[in-house]
């Protein structure tokens, strides 16, 4: 399904199989599976980023400032979909019904202008990785002082 809809699109995939047995996929001009990668390097000279949604995949793919197509399986990862869909940066599907066409489709919709330019847009808006800790104990700070619960 991935090696089909790269050739489609004109489009190359790099898979990182991380725990999940990629096998089964048929490397090609258009896919290549490798392990482990570090996000940081990877996504910004990507066009876009195919994930399970998961909140730190995710805020890479903002931080980065490229589309992203979200392809949910359970837990929080419906909720991450419905930002990246919220902030207009790309769509998300549940895994278990994409199939070949709706992944060429998505992959369409993400790769629009529309898109790009904002994914682009959202990343000047992030938090930059060395400012990330002090910011998030600002915003609990001032939690704090501000007596409310829960």
């Amino acid at each position: 399904m991935i090696s089909a809809a790269c050739a489609e699109l004109g489009e190359r995939a790099l898979i990182c199989a991380g725990v999940t047995d990629y096998s089964g996929v048929r490397c090609s001009d258009h896919v290549k599976v490798v392990g482990a990668i570090n996000y940081a390097e990877t996504f910004p000279i990507c066009r876009a980023v195919v994930h399970h949604g998961g909140a730190g995949t995710t805020a890479a793919g903002l931080r980065a400032g490229i589309p992203e197509l979200v392809l949910w399986t359970e837990h929080d990862q419906p909720f991450w979909g419905a930002q990246v869909k919220r902030l207009g940066v790309g769509t998300a599907r549940r895994l278990s019904t994409t199939t070949g066409q709706t992944l060429a489709a998505d992959l369409r919709r993400v790769l629009t202008p529309e898109c790009i330019t904002r994914a682009r847009e959202i990343a000047t808006q992030m938090t930059k990785p060395a400012e990330s800790a002090s910011a998030a104990a600002d915003l609990v700070e001032a939690f704090a002082r501000s007596g409310r619960v829960g």
